[in-house]
């Protein structure tokens, strides 16, 4: 027997993204652990995902390798795959729903198998979670992003608290560990648990940045901007800085004033930020929508901008704050304990509710060259590692349950 154990990596949100141009947090974080068993570990690991009806079915080995494979090209810039990825996903899922449920050859060589669930995905169908582990005799180690919907309700969609309770009650129930992103996330979670289960291991794995090749700013950029990079929903703030753009174009004209771009997908609960956007006559030609980059192209625009503008009221971790700090970016975000645990001294940080406070440090990034504004040095002090790094942090969670015991103890 192998010292290790077998993985089931379920890539059921990556299938459910399935030929989206722009990855999210948790998108990102799937495809890296999938790229990096792929590379590193293709013999210890089976495909999984979650079927139209329910089941959690193993998924052609060849089928799934090709879907990673071309999810990535999307995400570097080749769109016209859209159409192909999204027929990639159906057929491998199609075909694994009438293939039969099995234990793969290659699982007969290992020890007790994990299911690692990365994403939130279908926490909330424990019944399916329990059949697959039941079926597989394997262990469940899933990844919790955030507790957000449940201390924060006010930024969720209104049936959303529930749900997010439903998927940590089986994270309680089944889990027999747990990663989560940031020592934030981790007390969140402690304090859910606390009543319902001691002792639960709870690994803090920091997410990786990606080790991209060298790329340029973007060009055709002329006049000086910023980048506020995250889904548009009400929790990133974005109302904050339409405001304040607004005040600063009113104020020194619309020629005087930096161009603010935002980078992210349209969210939830989000019609008065919309509006403004696209509404409010100020910021026509000021402020404007990029929904559709590439990694490249969004590297690129942090690269060519005065820097990064992150505002948001609350979050499990922050990727676009290590992102731009890996380009050497300068980067005002708020004043959270999770941006300090990510970016140490290597950031501006201002509560999110004083506008004043961004205002000036937006004025303070205007003045002289931007190399002047640089965290260089200060960049010591963040958390930046690569996501190879950060994958192989992950997995050695998983052998340090097995080495425990913890993987052969009755589940919970």
């Amino acid at each position: 027997m192998q010292r290790c154990p077998y993985i089931y990596l379920d890539i059921s949100r990556l299938i459910a993204r399935a030929g989206s141009v722009v990855p999210t947090g948790i998108d990102r974080i799937e495809f890296e652990y999938a790229d990096y068993l792929l590379r590193h570990g293709a013999g210890r690991v089976t495909f999984v995902a979650i079927s139209p009806l329910g089941t959690i079915v193993p998924l052609p080995f060849d089928r799934a390798e090709n879907f990673i494979r071309m999810t990535e090209k999307v995400w570097q810039g080749q769109h016209a795959l859209c159409r192909d990825v999204r027929g990639a996903a159906r057929r491998m899922v199609q075909k694994a729903m009438f293939g039969g449920a099995f234990r793969p050859e290659a699982a007969q060589g290992y020890d007790k198998p994990v299911y690692l669930l990365l994403s939130h995905h279908h926490l909330n169908r424990p019944a399916s979670i329990e059949r697959f582990l039941q079926r597989q005799g394997a262990c469940l180690v899933p990844m919790v992003h955030d507790l957000i919907p449940i201390e924060y309700p006010e930024y969720a969609r209104p049936r959303e608290p529930a749900r997010h309770e439903a998927r940590m009650n089986t994270v309680l129930a089944l889990a027999r560990g747990v990663i989560v992103p940031s020592q934030v996330v981790a007390d969140s979670l402690t304090r859910y648990a606390r009543h319902k289960r001691n002792g639960l291991p709870i690994r803090v794995v920091t997410h990786g940045v990606v080790e991209g090749a060298a790329c340029t700013p973007a060009a055709g950029n002329p006049h000086p901007y910023f980048v506020c990079l995250g889904t548009i929903e009400p929790r990133k703030n974005h109302l904050l800085l339409l405001n304040l753009w607004r005040a600063m174009v009113e104020c020194n004209g619309a020629n005087n004033v930096p161009h603010l771009v935002l980078v992210g997908r349209r969210g939830w609960e989000n019609e008065n930020i919309l509006d403004m956007i696209e509404r409010c006559p100020a910021l026509q030609g000021v402020v404007r929508e990029c929904n559709g980059q590439s990694d490249p192209e969004v590297a690129a625009l942090l690269l060519g901008a005065r820097g990064l503008l992150f505002p948001s009221f609350a979050e499990g971790y922050g990727l676009p704050l290590s992102e731009a700090l890996k380009l050497d970016v300068p980067a005002v975000c708020s004043d959270i304990p999770v941006f300090h645990e990510i970016a140490g001294k290597a950031a501006t940080y201002v509560d999110p509710l004083d506008g004043m406070g961004w205002r000036r440090a937006i004025e303070d990034l205007m003045t002289g060259s931007i190399d002047d504004h640089r965290p260089g040095r200060k960049l010591a002090t963040a958390k930046l590692f690569s996501w190879p790094r950060q994958v192989r942090e992950g997995l050695s969670f998983i052998e340090d349950l097995y080495g425990s015991g913890e993987l052969h103890e009755r589940c919970p």
